[in-house]
């Protein structure tokens, strides 16, 4: 792809400082900047980056002030990271532009002849869509992927190599799975009994996904014991999640890696869940949750807008003084131990 600086920064709606017919070839990031790159400029400690840098042209904030000659073409921008959004996009749109036509290949791929494969979608090698599967427009079904039967997926839906889309679950439009990842798995469902052993309770459900959802690689959602394990639209999964039966998880909610959700956990709308937190079953999560990475989640949270942190997780302001405060409990013992000595002599001296 090439494409000129002033075309960037009128797409971007910015301010161009330099040559405005520069040629970018790819973006990078800043410190390793090239001929032909776009870099970006969002987080202060990179700045000394931003005077050393070979790229052509360097995306900062319209508020940025050099202190040294900046040898890039710069474009202002109000929302740096907003605007590398938009920037990968473009450089995306540009690598998947190849026209595309409906291509199966049934001698090395499965595709039942009850299936519904819809208009200008691709499916690749070792593929199997079983019957009763519709699949929508626009689609791409990398290789090795499963797609059960009755499953429903809607249009210009991507899934990487390795993905499975168990029986009669539902995803939505414009949805992106990556590899391996597992949608449908039976539930942990067991009913303990009288001799210690666990009989297995068939999970008869299904998962649901709306619009807009992108789910990382290796990540799991158990389909529900009855009803639907819901993930509504705008959803961001990580890599390496567990999400469990019969969990619903609210529109624009962002889970971070090795989180892990029990069963009919109810989470709310735009919450952010950091990477190896682990939530018990049965609780609430309230809308615009915010839980620090590593937190364990033991009861419900009521309240909107509460910020978590630890295990048992507590509030987040909270827990910074208290961890303040265990830093410092060897200090704190010794001067303790020191004060119960003064105590000790000051009554000896006046038994004497």
């Amino acid at each position: 792809m090439k494409i000129t600086a002033r075309t960037i920064c009128q797409i971007l709606n910015g301010e161009i400082e330099g040559n405005p017919e520069v040629i970018i070839t790819h973006p990078a990031k800043i410190e390793e900047g090239a001929e032909g790159a776009i870099c970006f400029l969002a987080n202060p400690k990179y700045e000394n980056y931003a005077y050393t840098t070979k790229a052509s042209v360097l995306l900062v904030s319209k508020a940025f002030e050099a202190q040294q000659p900046i040898s890039a073409t710069l474009i202002r921008v109000e929302d740096v990271r907003q605007s590398v959004a938009v920037l990968l996009q473009q450089f995306s749109k540009y690598q998947k532009s190849t026209p595309k036509q409906q291509t199966i290949d049934n001698s090395i791929s499965g595709v039942d002849e009850n299936a519904k494969i819809g208009k200008n979608t691709t499916v690749g090698l070792f593929t199997i869509v079983r019957a009763g599967a519709i699949i929508g427009d626009n689609c791409t079904l990398h290789e090795q992927v499963f797609v059960g039967e009755n499953v429903k997926i809607g249009n210009n839906v991507e899934l990487f190599a390795g993905v499975k889309i168990m029986h009669n679950c539902v995803i939505g439009d414009n949805c992106v799975i990556h590899p391996n990842t597992v949608i449908g798995s039976d539930g942990f469902g067991y009913a303990p009994q009288k001799d210690g052993s666990f009989q297995k309770v068939p999970q008869i459900g299904n998962v649901v996904i709306g619009d807009d959802v992108e789910i990382g690689a290796n990540t799991v959602i158990d389909r529900a014991t009855m009803g639907s394990t819901v993930i509504k639209n705008g959803v961001k999964l990580d890599n390496l999640i567990q999400i469990a039966h019969n969990v619903e998880i609210d529109e624009n909610t962002a889970i971070a890696a090795q989180a892990g959700v029990a069963g009919s956990v109810k989470i709310g709308k735009n919450c952010m869940i950091g990477g190896q937190v682990g939530i018990a079953g049965h609780l609430t999560i309230a809308d615009r949750t915010q839980i620090q990475a590593q937190s364990g989640i033991a009861g419900s949270i009521k309240k909107p807008d509460t910020a978590l942190y630890g295990s048992p997780a507590f509030g987040y302001n909270e827990y910074v003084r208290s961890h303040i405060v265990f830093r410092s409990l060897p200090q704190m013992e010794k001067r303790l131990r020191a004060l119960e000595r003064m105590v000790r002599e000051m009554s000896e001296s006046n038994k004497d």
